[in-house]
């Protein structure tokens, strides 16, 4: 039986090299560790609980310890990536006819005040969030 746990233990690590999860692994460690077992036991279910329960607890036990270790800063990308910057208003923001625009950077967007107040021309503003097309805009302090 222990060529089969080995079998099963190495279908776990290549499955782990495929993914990224880091999750198939603790699955290979434990069918090597059920295979050990086989050595002292021919009984399949008992290898198969050894093999549940280390696994198990060992996903759980480490899962803190290398999420710690893996913490991925999340980067902001394309359109919430200007979140915060500052801007210009280029067109008179008005909420009443529902117009205006600000230049940030070299791009330019449609925009409107997080306070549905009117902002001229030329004033700076900071850009406090993004729904769907339009930048939400606050004058700067």
């Amino acid at each position: 039986m222990w060529q089969i746990w080995l079998i099963i233990s190495g279908a776990f690590f290549i499955g782990e090299i495929v993914t990224a999860g880091f999750l198939l692994f603790w699955f290979g460690i434990g069918a090597l560790i059920a295979m050990i077992s086989s050595f002292f036991t021919s009984n399949v279910i008992i290898q198969t609980v050894i093999f549940l329960i280390t696994s198990t607890l060992l996903l759980l036990i480490t899962k803190p310890f290398v999420k710690k270790f893996t913490n991925v800063k999340n980067t902001k990308t394309n359109a919430f990536s200007i979140i915060g910057k500052k801007a210009v208003v280029t067109n008179d923001i008005d909420p009443i006819q529902g117009k205006g625009q600000i230049k940030v950077g070299s791009e330019t967007w449609s925009a409107e005040s997080e306070d549905q107040s009117k902002i001229t021309k030329d004033t700076e503003v900071e850009i406090v969030n993004i729904t769907g097309v339009k930048a939400i805009v606050k004058i700067s302090k």
